[in-house]
């Protein structure tokens, strides 16, 4: 080629270059561009190869695409990693969280606040999650305060109306004795005697309803024992033997860890109620049941007696209420407290001229 450049610049020679290429054999079919100076003079040439074979391209192409292919997958590998990374510490982070908040109740304690150190998305989820906690705190101690005094109020109210029915009748005895008094009737002395005993009579009876409000208020402390429910139920339904009471049990032995006065208070009261619930068409017939299913003591009352109004079955329940003309209303309410100090639950059914049942479900761990 320098011979071929040469003799085109020292004169005006014309070359056939395809010629030239296919003497030096090359599979090319190339381009030759002269280089002229200012002076219009052959300086030099420019040679264009243009091969016919575009595999040297196309080889050239596929060694940087399988570069970048490999570049991007390495790429999207890590990419996926980090990610799966994130999300799972996202994910652990979102589930406890929501654990956490799962847990609250309002019978809780004390619900504990997330400890928390990030400075991320999720600091400000906390924050609001530990907030929300100080606040239902705050309006525990509010609820509970108002129950207190709500309560307190209630059984005022109740205690107010207990001691003032007795002390009318008194006030009325002792003004009527008052005016009709003579020292010389023969008969002042049975009289006296008369308004002694109805006085005494009506003092008792504020000094019950004292002492019924004060074992409400205060209940004696638990001092559960391993037992023989059946055995148990059968010594106190024992003080009712003028009672048709029939007892039934799915078991002959059913062991149970309680307080053994509470299960008296419970049975007594129960009991109590279904006699008092006499219908006077029939004699009265009392069935309690005691079943044990898996882990739970089932304990049922049933009577034949007057039954309860549908509309009062969420109120038998309440300090204040009670359907009798005497008594003071706080038998059922405490059966429910002491039931629920167990993690118990009572229910009652009933129908009107029927009878009642109630029914009551104990957790036991023997």
């Amino acid at each position: 080629p320098l011979e071929v450049i040469n003799r085109v610049l020292k004169s005006d020679t014309r070359v056939d270059f395809q010629t030239y290429d296919k003497k030096i054999g090359a599979n090319v079919s190339s381009s030759y561009m002269i280089l002229k100076n200012n002076m219009l003079e052959p300086i030099g040439i420019v040679f264009f190869p243009f091969y016919h074979n575009d595999g040297a391209y196309f080889s050239v192409f596929n060694k940087y695409v399988n570069y970048i292919i490999i570049v991007n997958l390495f790429i999207i590998a890590i990419s996926v990693w980090l990610s799966w990374i994130i999300s799972n510490n996202l994910t652990r982070a979102v589930t406890k969280f929501s654990d956490k908040i799962n847990q609250i109740t309002l019978f809780e304690d004390d619900p504990k606040p997330i400890k928390y150190y990030h400075n991320d998305e999720l600091n400000q989820l906390v924050k609001a999650y530990n907030k929300m906690i100080l606040q239902i705190q705050e309006q525990k101690q509010r609820l509970s305060f108002k129950e207190k005094e709500e309560a307190w109020r209630e059984m005022a109210k109740q205690v107010a109306h207990e001691v003032k029915n007795p002390l009318t009748p008194m006030k009325l005895t002792i003004q009527n004795f008052e005016r009709k008094f003579d020292p010389a009737d023969p008969d002042i002395r049975d009289k006296v005697k008369h308004l002694s005993r109805t006085l005494v009579d009506q003092i008792d009876l504020v000094a019950t309803v004292a002492s019924a409000f004060s074992q409400f208020a205060q209940l004696p402390e638990k001092n559960n024992e391993i037992f023989d429910l059946n055995k148990e139920i059968k010594n106190i339904i024992n003080v009712f033997s003028d009672e048709k009471i029939y007892f039934h049990s799915n078991r002959d032995i059913i062991m149970v860890e309680m307080d053994k006065i509470y299960l008296s208070r419970i049975i007594t009261n129960l009991v109590a109620n279904a006699r008092q619930a006499k219908h006077d068409d029939r004699d009265n017939i009392i069935n309690l049941d005691v079943e044990q299913r898996q882990k739970r003591v089932i304990i049922t009352v049933d009577d034949n007696g007057t039954g309860i109004p549908e509309d009062l079955y969420d109120r038998i329940f309440e300090p204040n209420f009670t359907s009798k003309t005497s008594g003071t209303g706080l038998g059922l309410t405490m059966v429910r407290k002491m039931v629920e100090d167990y993690k118990g639950q009572i229910s009652v059914k009933s129908e009107v001229g029927k009878g009642s049942t109630f029914t009551i479900s104990l957790p036991t761990n023997m």
